[in-house]
């Protein structure tokens, strides 16, 4: 069923960054549907595999299209950031980056590797997204997996730029934002003030090269609020289970105890765990895992905890 857009923000509409004093370039009740253009990850400077990620200005690096206020949003809520669509535009391109990833050290880098959804003329190393496949050689295609990587609200303290991720989201890199994720971010300023980019057409858990299938595209969203509710990180919520988030500046196992820590803190706060229940159902019920873990790279390092939905745990918020 195709989406009745309401409203429609230009993918010239970008931030830079997540901090105090975003400027709305929309304002829209709870409820209201909007359709966000997104720009690839470079904002356009890749448009070949002769254009190499070292000759980029790096300033323009995961543009995120907004910020969106919704009224009534205030400190202390839960914004509620439907993803009704993640649809990727034409050609997307991964690269290798030089000094950036765990195998960067066996590798030629740099190289850019261009995706074409419909096929023009041959490239080398042509990668083509046909029918839901990524056909990456003659041998090897994978399910394409649309995603946002950059996914934010405003902060209640310094500007935060786009390459890094923290308690408002920004760039939190989790590969199940994709159609259908419903995403709760804690409100620090009036109106939320949310704005999303760096569209992947499919990227693996770690992005362990850097970059996933980058690629520009439109993102149709509803929000919605939930009123003093709120968890320290973004919360997402998928058709079977909720997930907490944690960041960390680039340490993994900081990130993954401050994870568990969250969704301990959850099931204690919202559904009446006792802290040793909680520990031991995180153990043989829920999953931890990676969404970023690129190393060495200037990237936070993000985890995850995935919490079935149950009679106990049927939502993110009691």
């Amino acid at each position: 069923m195709a989406v009745v857009t309401e409203h429609r923000v230009s993918r010239d509409d970008v931030i830079w960054g997540f901090g105090p004093e975003l400027e709305p370039v929309l304002e829209v009740e709870a409820g209201a549907v909007v359709t966000f253009e997104t720009n690839d990850c470079f904002t356009g400077q890749i448009a070949s595999e002769e254009d190499l990620v070292t000759a980029i200005d790096f300033a323009r690096v995961n543009s995120a299209t907004g910020p969106v206020a919704v009224k009534g949003a205030e400190p202390g809520d839960s914004l509620v950031v439907e993803l009704l669509d993640v649809r990727p535009g034409p050609r997307g391109f991964a690269t290798i980056i030089p000094e950036f990833g765990q195998l960067v050290a066996d590798v030629d880098s740099p190289v850019t590797f261009v995706f074409e959804v419909e096929v023009r003329a041959p490239l080398t190393r042509l990668f083509r997204v046909e029918d839901g496949m990524i056909r990456m050689n003659d041998r090897v295609s994978f399910p394409a997996r649309p995603m946002v990587g950059v996914v934010g609200v405003a902060t209640d303290g310094e500007e935060i730029t786009n390459g890094w991720a923290g308690r408002h989201g920004g760039n939190l890199d989790n590969h199940l934002h994709g159609r259908g994720a419903r995403i709760y971010f804690p409100v620090r300023q009036p109106g939320g003030m949310f704005a999303v980019g760096d569209m992947h057409a499919a990227m693996g858990d770690g992005e362990i090269c850097g970059t996933g299938v980058e690629i520009a595209g439109e993102v149709d969203v509803r929000f919605d609020l939930v009123k003093r509710k709120q968890g320290t990180w973004p919360v997402t919520e998928l058709e079977h289970a909720w997930v907490t988030h944690a960041t960390s500046g680039g340490d993994v196992r900081e990130a993954l105890q401050l994870a568990s820590e969250e969704a301990a803190r959850a099931l204690v706060d919202q559904w009446g765990f006792s802290k040793e229940e909680a520990f031991v159902f995180l153990s043989v019920a829920c999953d931890l895992n990676i969404c970023q873990a690129c190393q060495p790279s200037p990237f936070s390092a993000i985890a995850r905890v995935a919490i079935p939905k149950t009679s106990a745990t049927p939502r993110p918020f009691a």
